[in-house]
Formats: C-alpha cells, structure tokens, sequence
C-alpha cells in the first residue's frame, strides 16, 4: 500500500467505527435483542442496517461506472459468483457467532477502544479461528496460500 492508500484507508476506518458506536452496534447486547426476533426483539438497528445497504448501494452503483478505484489499479472483487456449500457453511457460523457473542470482526475492532474483557476474548478466539482456517485451508485443500477475498 502506498500513503494515500494507507491514510484513505484509516480515514475509512476511523468514520466506519465512528458510525458503528455512534448507531449503537458496539453494544452486544442490543445487537442480541436485534437478532431475538421470537423474544424481546429491538428493531432498531434495522434502521442501521437499511442505512448501510443504501450507503453500499451507491458504492457499488458508482464502482460500476468508474474505469478504476481513486487509489488503485484495479477494483479487487470476487472471481467467483458460485453460491455453493462452503459458502453457505461459513455464513450460517459467522451468524451463529455473531448471534451468540452479538459481535462481528468491524464492532469488535472498533471495541478494542473500550477495554472490555469479553471483546479481547472475541478478538482472540476470532485471530485464533482465521489462523486455524488459513492452516486448514492449506492442508486439507491442497493450496500453497490460504484463500484471499
């Protein structure tokens, strides 16, 4: 990366993590009571949710019209639009994880301000879990390097 790359790239983080403790999705508990449709279920972050899809929306509108990104070569997508088990498997845990923590890897980076034990803990298991996969990925699948987005 160079530095416009490098100071683009904190500036997006510093505004994403901004916006997630400012909508409130750094508390997981109110990401669980989001997630508890049959219990006490808490709407409210649908409004966050709806808002990040618009927001993505218009990104993913404009990348479209754009021969290239501001700060790069090339936009770096997908190769493959398979739906296919693995796919489905990794998104079914990812949501598991993050109805039983009510935290995903954004919120959880952006908790590391906060301190909280039990956000170091996710943080931990999370580096452990995507270390695990990378060393699986190169066993059990014959690859020399893990898979990258």
């Amino acid at each position: 990366m160079n530095g416009a790359q490098i100071v683009v790239a904190g500036l997006s983080g510093l505004i994403f993590g901004f916006g997630l403790a400012l909508s409130g999705m750094l508390d997981p508990a109110r990401v669980r009571g989001f997630l508890d449709v049959f219990g006490a279920w808490d709407p409210s972050l649908a409004f966050v949710l709806g808002g990040a899809v618009a927001a993505a929306s218009i990104g993913v509108w404009l990348s479209r019209r754009l021969p290239r990104p501001a700060f790069d070569q090339s936009f770096h997508l997908p190769k493959s639009r398979t739906i296919d088990g693995k796919l489905v498997a990794g998104a079914a845990i990812f949501g598991v994880g993050w109805g039983m923590a009510g935290l995903c890897p954004g919120p959880a980076v952006a908790s590391i301000t906060l301190g909280v034990p039990a956000t170091l803990l996710f943080l931990a298991a999370m580096l452990a879990g995507m270390a695990i996969h990378d060393r699986a990925t190169i066993r059990f699948f014959h690859r020399d390097q893990p898979i990258r987005g």
